[in-house]
């Protein structure tokens, strides 16, 4: 059965939500506060995190950051109250997936979810199985990467850019696509993220002496193997 996490603080919300979404067929974890909603990420395994921003104990960017760095890159979509584009794509670099402005309606949330659920539990690497990009081993079909036999940590989002890259190895791929193709939202983050992103995946692709991802100046970048 496909788990959902869902941190949220108002009650109302928080039982909406849940009930909601066990209608729905999917088994749900709850938590109220930003530190018991890291706890319960870190510890449960799951398919998708719902998450606040606006929470107590450790606000949902401080929750969505200490995930990643710890290793979860189970997809997250943020709630947030805040209509401001620059709190989005905060929350967009930090490694969210997708994010739904308050108030929403459930069709539209649900919508989401199923779409970002798709794209997660369809296989990735197209057959490809195990592959080198650069000095990173990467395996699609499970989200593994490593670098001399050792892990190597890339968020869900690194993943499935990289992936897209690969897919389209030595030609032009532009940020729109990326946006429209990684993202999928209605709504499109600035260019900065997706450049943000890329230069941490430089960093775990690139060496001194071999360059893989490179920036085409005016259209956008292109992964060389």
């Amino acid at each position: 059965m496909t788990r959902i996490i869902v941190i949220e603080d108002e009650p109302a919300m928080l039982s909406g939500l849940c009930d909601n979404l066990e209608f729905e067929g999917y088994e749900v974890l709850s938590a109220q506060r930003g530190d018991d909603g890291l706890k319960l990420m870190k510890s449960n395994a799951s398919d998708l995190i719902i998450l606040d921003v606006m929470l107590p104990g450790l606000s949902g960017f401080d929750v969505l950051k200490q995930a990643r760095a710890s290793g979860v890159n189970t997809p997250v979509i943020l709630l947030t109250a805040k209509g401001e584009e620059l709190d989005k794509v905060r929350g967009l670099e930090l490694g969210a997936d997708d994010y739904i402005t308050k108030p929403f309606s459930l069709r539209e949330l649900l919508a989401r979810i199923k779409a970002i659920l798709r794209r997660t539990s369809a296989p990735n690497s197209g057959g490809h199985g195990t592959i080198h990009i650069g000095k990173l081993t990467v395996c699609f079909d499970t989200f593994e990467a490593s670098e001399n036999n050792k892990p190597v940590k890339l968020s869900h989002k690194e993943f499935e850019i990289l992936q897209h890259l690969y897919q389209r190895s030595n030609q032009i791929v532009t940020r729109d696509e990326l946006l429209d193709n990684v993202w999928g939202l209605d709504y499109q983050p600035s260019s900065r993220t997706v450049d943000n992103f890329i230069v941490r995946l430089r960093q775990k692709v690139d060496t001194k002496d071999s360059v893989h991802i490179i920036t085409v100046h005016g259209f956008g970048y292109k992964l060389i193997l």
